[in-house]
């Protein structure tokens, strides 16, 4: 599927200690996710090590909830001890994005129509062009403007009200002369998500967020999101994804990468869609299986997706077909009983104890 949309290019971050990261234009698809814990001083050292791990498994902007001045103070410091974009996710209150734009977040998501008027819209747009700080235009279907439900009530679709919910946020924007925005228009029905992103990508060149909300636990979420997200990636449509989960940051940040691999093999002209990676293969399990696969690659999946390799790994359940079925593999592993077998290439290199399996698995790793 040929790639129809060209969207102008947000610069996130790259300012004092902040890596920079660009949403939209050639650039690749950037994957983020959502701080899923209230904020708390006490937790700082604890939470930018999780952010680092975040941010070697493929995350590349990662949001927070700041519903009060004391959270923006607690981001305030966090993002100060930090590389990774960090965003803020603010409601209703203008005073705190104001005070978040006076620390090193590298985003804000408002609606403008929702922080107290214009005047005070008009106060947050000036402090975010003079810190060139952009700010994600956020429209959800369970979230509309009051007379845009009436009209879905009686009759419009969900997917043209958030096109018109999110042409209002727009003007205020174009208003006061604010260019540097982004937008998401989300829903948990998946053809409500697909339509008002198509709707909406041909009327305007802001980068867009996709992703569907409310998605529900990791396999419900995993499969609403992959039928929407591959069918807007496809065309084009998307330049960030978040994979809402009811589930963990690392899963949600495992199923973007996952979802735009796919989307990237079935439209390989599509440059943005391509990333470097692990690509791991692993066996269901049966009755035949002699090697816990489900409990090997939980364990190494942190450092599999951290890795900067295009490489294939195989985890396999069943000695005898293992290697043989996994002999595309750069490295693989399976076994039988207390003996595993390490494999390159789908010839087996090592027989070793299955208490030395991880050990030597990540020696062999590393060798590659």
């Amino acid at each position: 599927m040929k790639q129809e949309r060209s969207s102008k290019a947000v610069k996130i971050g790259g300012f004092s200690h902040v890596d920079p990261v660009f949403i939209g234009g050639d650039n690749p698809v950037v994957i983020q996710t959502m701080w899923k814990d209230k904020l708390e001083f006490s937790a700082l050292d604890d939470t930018a090590k999780k952010i680092t791990v975040l941010k070697s498994m493929g995350c590349g902007l990662l949001r927070f909830a700041v519903p009060d001045l004391v959270s923006a103070e607690i981001l305030g410091r966090l993002a100060g001890m930090v590389s990774m974009p960090l965003a803020a996710d603010i409601h209703f209150d203008y005073k705190i994005a104001l005070r978040c734009m006076d620390f090193p977040i590298a985003k804000i998501r408002i609606n403008p129509g929702n922080i107290g008027g214009k005047d005070k819209a008009k106060a947050v747009l000036e402090k975010a062009a003079a810190g060139n700080i952009p700010i994600r235009i956020g429209v959800n279907a369970g979230s509309l403007p009051s007379d845009l439900r009436d009209r879905v009530e009686k009759g419009m679709s969900a997917s043209l009200a958030m096109v018109e919910a999110a042409e209002r946020e727009i003007s205020i924007f174009e208003e006061f002369g604010f260019k540097n925005y982004l937008i998401s228009m989300k829903a948990s029905r998946i053809a409500d998500n697909i339509n008002a992103n198509q709707i909406l990508s041909a009327k305007t060149d802001a980068p867009l967020h996709i992703g569907v909300t409310e998605a529900g636990p990791l396999a419900g979420g995993i499969a609403k999101n992959s039928a929407a997200l591959l069918e807007l990636l496809r065309a084009g449509i998307g330049d960030t994804v978040r994979v809402s989960l009811s589930d963990t940051m690392e899963n949600e940040v495992i199923a973007a990468r996952e979802i735009i691999s796919a989307a990237a093999q079935l439209s390989p002209e599509n440059a943005r869609l391509k990333r470097r990676g692990v690509n791991i293969i692993s066996c269901p399990r049966c009755g035949r299986a002699g090697f816990d696969t489900h409990g090997f690659t939980s364990r190494h999946l942190g450092k599999l997706y951290a890795m900067d390799s295009d490489i294939t790994v195989a985890v396999m359940g069943c000695e005898v077909n293992g290697p043989i079925e996994a002999k595309h593999a750069d490295i693989g592993i399976t076994g039988a009983g207390d003996k595993v077998l390490i494999f390159k290439h789908g010839q087996i290199i090592k027989t070793i104890n299955a208490d030395q399996a991880d050990y030597i698995f990540s020696e062999e790793l590393d060798r590659l």
